[in-house]
């Protein structure tokens, strides 16, 4: 059996080392190696003996990221990269920084099947990524940084954004499973508190997610104040109705107290008129939440942006109603930056590689 050593939690890892005849504590050696150490082979692991080494090579495969292509934008600092899987397939992941630090969103499936009208990564759908796959993207961006910045300052990813190509909550147990896996304190220990996971609103899964309880910030896709326009977006809409959707998310934040971050594109003429901020006033009435504003992307070309002036009454509608509302900095517009666009240019021959 060929086990992929990095999905694994360290109980699974010391029941491997029981199999294998070897001391319990080996198992958080592994632990430490594969994620805080960002190592990509058993070779690596100094402290195990050579037989242990050899015997994990034949028995475990280490999750790996390799990286066919790497746009760094001119504008600011983001890193948009284009990874390889072991099938061959391609996903997405973005490194940006922020005052408080490096942020990286990461994919979870390869693909996505959901089918939202405004993002490029609802084109096709091949599979789910295994745990370790979502952590190795990670990996791959810190052990990158680490050495080339470590002599400009000290480089280190404070906050996870579950937001890349694919829905999540569609991939529940390896996305739960990753989140565990990176915030462990023997691994690059990112507390529950700074991962962000966006969904486009699967409701069994948001009361799924709630039960568990975990620290997480919960970002759902709204995009609309009522079913008629949500489902010009989203065909998801047509199988879960925002009423249904809201009551989740209210159970969401009551059993986490945790609150819940809106996502909604502003499409001129769709969805950004001062009625449609009133009623979306009126659907999160009474809950702990925030709103961000964010530019629709025009990767499909259905919709157009809302103009600046049209923006900014929305975010006047919504405060003055009490609703915190934030509009999304835009970072690496010219580097394919936004969802699935990388990954669609090069499935379809779009551009050749560029160092940065």
């Amino acid at each position: 059996m060929n086990h992929d050593i990095l999905s694994m939690n360290l109980v699974a890892i010391e029941k491997l080392m029981v199999d294998l005849n070897q001391p319990t504590y080996r198992a958080k050696q592994i632990f430490e190696w594969l994620h805080k150490k960002n190592v990509t082979s058993f070779a690596e692991m100094s402290n195990l003996s050579k037989s242990l080494r050899e015997a994990l090579e034949k028995i475990c495969n280490i999750s790996s990221m390799n990286m066919i292509n790497r746009r760094k934008s001119k504008n600011d600092d983001t890193i948009k990269y284009l990874f390889s899987l072991n099938d061959g397939s391609t996903i997405e992941s973005v490194l940006m920084r922020y005052s408080h630090g490096y942020s990286v969103c990461v994919s979870t499936q390869v693909g996505c099947k959901m089918g939202c009208t405004f993002c490029a990564s609802g084109e096709d759908f091949v599979r789910n990524l295994t745990a370790g796959e979502i952590c190795a993207q990670i990996y791959a961006i810190n052990r990158e940084n680490v050495k080339t910045q470590a002599s400009k300052d000290h480089f280190r990813i404070s906050n996870i954004v579950l937001m890349g190509c694919g829905e999540p909550l569609d991939n529940f147990a390896s996305v739960i499973q990753s989140i565990v896996q990176i915030s462990h304190p023997n691994g690059l220990n990112i507390g529950q508190r700074h991962f962000t996971l966006s969904t486009c609103g699967l409701v069994p899964q948001i009361l799924e997610l709630a039960k568990m309880k975990m620290q997480i910030t919960l970002a759902v896709s709204l995009h609309a104040p009522n079913d008629e326009i949500r489902q010009k977006f989203m065909p998801i809409a047509k199988r879960y109705k925002l009423n249904d959707l809201i009551s989740a998310c209210h159970k969401y934040v009551r059993l986490t107290n945790r609150r819940i971050t809106f996502e909604y594109a502003l499409a001129k003429g769709v969805n950004d008129s001062p009625a449609q901020a009133k009623e979306l006033v009126v659907l999160l009435k009474g809950m702990n939440c925030h709103v961000n504003l964010i530019p629709i992307n025009k990767a499909r070309g259905e919709f157009t942006p809302t103009s600046r002036k049209d923006a900014q009454a929305f975010v006047d509608n919504l405060q003055e109603s009490g609703i915190q509302t934030t509009v999304r900095r835009s970072l690496g517009g010219d580097v394919d930056a936004a969802c699935g666009q990388l990954r669609a240019r090069h499935n379809k021959g779009g551009f050749k590689f560029e160092k940065s």
